[in-house]
C-alpha cells in the first residue's frame, strides 16, 4: 500500500546489485515482478538453507516481489516479457547492455512498445569507454575504485577488499534514486527514458568524494587521501575486555572528553590536541594516544562515560550480538516472521520511515516461479493458454504446494 502503489516494475535483475534496488521499490509499494530463468537466480543457492533455492542472501534481497519463470531464450518467452512491458512503469536489468540487445530487449525495442517505460540498467562500465564490454563484479569494482589501495595506505600489509558486497549495494541504491527521478519526470512529461548506472563510475565518485583531496586542484596540492580516514589506528579501540567504537571529533567533544578522563589541561599543554586543525595534522599521534588510553577501562565503562558526555560511541557488534541490540529491538528492526516455505526466519525492516504511507514488506521472498500462474492470469491468459505455456517450457511454476515444500 506504500507510496509507489500502482507502479509496476519488471525486474530482470539477479544476484544482488539489482535485486537490492528493486526490493526497495517493492517495499515502497510497487508491484515488482521478478523474471527468473528456469534455473532461478544464482544467489538462491548461496549460503545455508532449509530447502533448495532459498538461501539467506536471496531471502534478504527479494522480499516484496512476485516471481515468474520465463525462458527468455525462446521467442515465445521474449514475446511474453514484452507483453508484460506494455503496461509496466519500469524495467530494471543488471547484465551488460549487449546481452539485452542479443535477447531483443534493447531500450529501442522495449520503448517502441511502451514509450512511457523507464528502462534502467545497472552494469559494470559506461558504454562510451574502452571497458564497456567487460564483465564486472563487486570485487573488481572495489579494486578499480581504489578501495584496495586505501587498505594499503592505512597500514594493511596487502591490498584487500571490504568483506561485504559494498559496491553492489551502493550501486543498487544509486540506481534506486535514478529510477525514482525518471518516474517523477515521466509524471510531468508523459514519457519514459533510459537510465544507465555503471558500477565503476558510481564507486569512483563515491570513494573519491572523500579521498580526491588535493588532487581536486590543478595543479595538485597533494597526492590525495583523507588523512583521518587513513590513520593506521582508525579502527575499533581495544579496551581491557573487548572493543568499542568511539569518535572524539569536534573541539566540543574533546573539551568534554578531557574533563571526563581527568586531564582537563591536555588541549592547553599539548598543541597537537589544541583544536580540530592541529589534531588532523597530527592524526596518527592522536589516534595512537587514544589507542593506549582505551586499554585502561572496560567497554561498558567507556560506553557509559562517553554516552554521559554526549561523545559518539557504539558497541562493536558481532553477527550474533547485533541481533540482540536493544535499540534495534526498540525500533522493531529485526522481525521474526513465518515464511510460507521456510518457516520461521529473521527479516530486517526497511530502514526508510515515512509519515504518510509507510514502507512495509508486502510479501516475503518467493520460491522460484511462485507467482507464474498468478501473473499470467493478471495478463488475461486463460487456463488453457497457461497450461500450454507450462507444457512448452516457456514458463515454469512450482510443482507442489508451498506447505508440501516446507514439510
Amino acid at each position: 500500500m506504500g507510496p509507489l502503489a500502482g507502479v509496476k516494475i519488471i525486474d530482470l535483475t539477479a544476484v544482488l546489485m539489482g535485486p537490492y534496488a528493486t526490493q526497495f521499490l517493492g517495499d515502497f509499494g510497487a508491484d515488482v515482478i521478478k523474471i527468473e530463468p528456469p534455473k532461478g537466480d544464482l544467489v538462491r543457492s548461496i549460503g545455508p538453507s532449509r530447502s533448495p533455492g532459498m538461501g539467506p542472501i536471496f531471502l534478504n534481497a527479494n522480499r516484496s516481489k512476485r516471481s515468474i519463470v520465463i525462458d527468455l531464450k525462446k521467442a515465445e518467452g521474449r514475446a511474453l516479457l514484452l507483453d508484460l512491458c506494455r503496461e509496466a512503469d519500469a524495467l530494471v536489468y543488471n547484465v551488460r547492455p549487449a546481452a539485452m540487445a542479443r535477447l531483443g530487449l534493447s531500450y529501442e525495442e522495449v520503448s517502441a512498445i511502451n514509450p512511457r517505460i523507464v528502462y534502467a540498467g545497472l552494469y559494470g562500465y559506461g558504454q562510451d569507454g574502452q571497458y564497456a564490454k567487460r564483465p564486472a563484479y563487486d570485487d573488481l569494482i572495489q579494486g578499480g575504485a581504489t578501495l584496495g589501495y586505501l587498505f594499503n595506505l592505512s597500514g594493511s600489509p596487502e591490498p584487500r577488499y571490504v568483506p561485504a558486497a559494498i559496491a553492489d549495494r551502493i550501486v543498487g541504491l544509486t540506481a534506486l534514486s535514478g529510477i525514482l527521478a525518471a518516474l517523477l519526470e515521466r509524471h510531468k512529461t508523459g514519457r519514459g527514458q533510459r537510465v544507465d548506472v555503471p558500477m565503476f563510475e558510481t564507486m569512483v565518485s563515491f570513494i573519491l568524494g572523500d579521498h580526491l583531496g588535493g588532487l581536486t586542484f590543478d595543479p595538485p596540492l597533494d597526492k590525495g587521501g583523507y588523512p583521518r580516514q587513513l590513520a593506521k589506528d582508525r579502527k575499533p579501540f581495544r579496551t581491557s575486555d573487548g572493543y568499542v567504537c568511539a569518535l572524539v571529533y569536534t573541539d566540543e567533544h574533546w573539551q568534554r572528553f578531557v574533563q571526563a578522563i581527568g586531564e582537563p589541561d591536555l588541549m592547553e599543554r599539548d598543541p597537537r590536541f589544541a583544536n580540530f586543525s592541529s589534531r588532523m595534522e597530527h592524526v596518527d599521534h592522536v589516534y595512537g594516544w587514544l589507542k593506549e588510553l582505551f586499554l585502561t577501562r572496560t567497554s561498558a565503562e567507556w560506553i557509559a562515560l562517553l554516552d554521559e558526555n554526549d561523545i559518539p560511541v557504539m558497541a562493536m557488534h558481532t553477527f550474533e550480538t547485533v541481533l540482540e541490540d536493544p535499540h534495534l529491538s526498540q525500533v522493531g528492526f529485526f522481525q521474526r516472521v513465518t515464511h510460507p516455505s521456510e518457516g520461521d526466519i529473521i527479516s530486517m525492516a526497511n530502514p526508510v520511515l515515512m509519515s504518510g504511507k509507510p514502507t512495509q514488506t508486502n510479501r516475503l521472498a518467493p520460491v522460484l516461479g511462485e507467482h507464474t500462474v498468478e501473473v499470467l492470469r493478471d495478463m488475461g491468459k486463460d487456463e488453457g493458454q497457461i497450461a500450454e505455456l507450462l507444457e512448452q517450457g516457456i514458463v515454469a511454476a512450482p510443482s507442489a504446494p508451498l506447505a508440501a515444500k516446507r514439510g
